[in-house]
Parts: structure tokens; C-alpha cells; sequence
């Protein structure tokens, strides 16, 4: 990884697909999920909209269109309104996925200052860049400029001492388990300040 700007980190996780992707919104599947999620079966969903069971039935399976009068009636039986029937749900449904990464089996990028292990790997369209690093710079000169990305950023001090440098904040020290919450995009550097070089785990934002 060239330098020690974590945006190779993002890049290259973009690159292997976590970059997160939005599919176009299915009517169908839309009704059939909210109707599911209140527990209802088909004929007493149809029954709280108003409308016939093998109307519902075809809009569920993409087999009709509705009218504007049977998406009113579809809303007012879901107690939502005429809009939230065409906006994903704001929660993405449970998906299932793991990945497991056992000590030292991470993905390794090696620079001056930093020692990166890329964790969770193995999952693809990831909305965080989960990585331990190594601290092994012990002077803010040893950077060259500030590091900035995109989202947010999460730190946590696992060994010994950091100095975590920002653009707009005094530096501040911390220790093992101390912990830090900031925007990316603001500069930013850390350094050791133990003898040991320091170990922390970083959680980067991908949106």
C-alpha cells in the first residue's frame, strides 16, 4: 500500500465490492414484505385493503399494475402512507452474513508509519472497513501531510499509548482502551507515544 493514507484501504475494498449497491425498488416484493412483517396472510391482508385476494395475489407476483384507487386502498389496509409503499424499508432486511477472522489472519498491508491487517475480508458490499493497526511512527514528521477520506472514522486503543493528531483539535493522548469517534475527512494522524509500538483497531465508513 503506497504511503500510509488509509484511502488505499477503502480502495481496495471497493475494489473487491463493498461498495454498498441499492437494486430498484419491486412493488410486488415490497407489498409482500410489509404484509409479511404484520403477520398476515394474503387473504387477510386483502381483506384489511379492501381489495380481492386475487387482486393482491397479482400485484405480489408482478402480474398487475395497480391503480392509483387500489394503491390507496393497499396503504390505508398496511396503515402506511401512498409514498412509503415505494420506499425501501429503512432497514435492510436480515441478511445472514458472517465473516470470521481469526488472530493474524488478516489481510497485511505494510507501510512506514502504519501496519494494517484488513479484517472481515471474506464479505463483500460492506458499509464498514473494519482493520488493526500497528503504530509504528513516533513523530508527526514522519507523515507526509495529513491523511483525509471520505465517512467517518472509529478508533480504539488495543496496546500501549497513541497521540491522535487532528486538523481542528489539540493533539490528545490515549490509552488502551480509550477510544475516539471523528469525520474522515478532517486531517488526521496518530502516532506512538509507548515504548512498544501501539496497537488499535480502526473502523472506517464506507458510505
Amino acid at each position: 500500500m503506497a504511503g500510509s493514507d488509509p484511502k488505499s484501504l477503502i480502495r481496495i475494498a471497493r475494489e473487491n465490492g463493498s461498495e454498498p449497491h441499492v437494486a430498484p425498488l419491486n412493488l410486488g416484493e415490497r407489498v409482500r414484505d410489509l404484509r409479511k412483517a404484520r403477520g398476515w396472510t394474503l387473504e387477510q391482508a386483502a381483506t384489511q385493503a379492501g381489495l380481492a385476494r386475487s387482486t393482491l395475489s397479482k400485484i405480489e407476483n408482478g402480474q398487475m399494475s395497480p391503480t392509483y384507487e387500489a394503491l390507496k386502498k393497499l396503504a390505508e389496509g398496511l396503515a402506511i402512507s401512498v409514498p412509503q409503499l415505494f420506499t425501501p424499508p429503512s432497514k435492510a432486511q436480515v441478511s445472514g452474513r458472517m465473516a470470521v477472522t481469526k488472530q493474524g489472519e488478516g489481510q497485511a498491508h505494510a507501510t512506514a508509519t502504519y501496519e494494517h491487517e484488513l479484517l472481515g475480508g471474506a464479505l463483500t458490499r460492506k458499509q464498514m472497513l473494519p482493520y488493526r493497526a500497528r503504530i509504528r511512527a513516533r513523530d508527526f514528521e514522519e507523515f507526509e501531510g495529513w491523511v483525509r477520506h471520505d465517512g467517518e472514522e472509529f478508533l480504539y486503543v488495543l496496546t500501549g499509548a497513541i497521540r491522535l493528531y487532528t486538523e481542528f483539535y489539540e493533539p490528545v493522548d490515549l490509552r488502551r482502551g480509550d477510544s475516539a469517534y471523528y469525520d474522515a475527512s478532517m486531517g488526521h494522524n496518530v502516532i506512538s507515544l509507548s515504548e512498544e509500538d501501539a496497537t488499535i483497531l480502526w473502523v472506517t465508513s464506507l458510505t
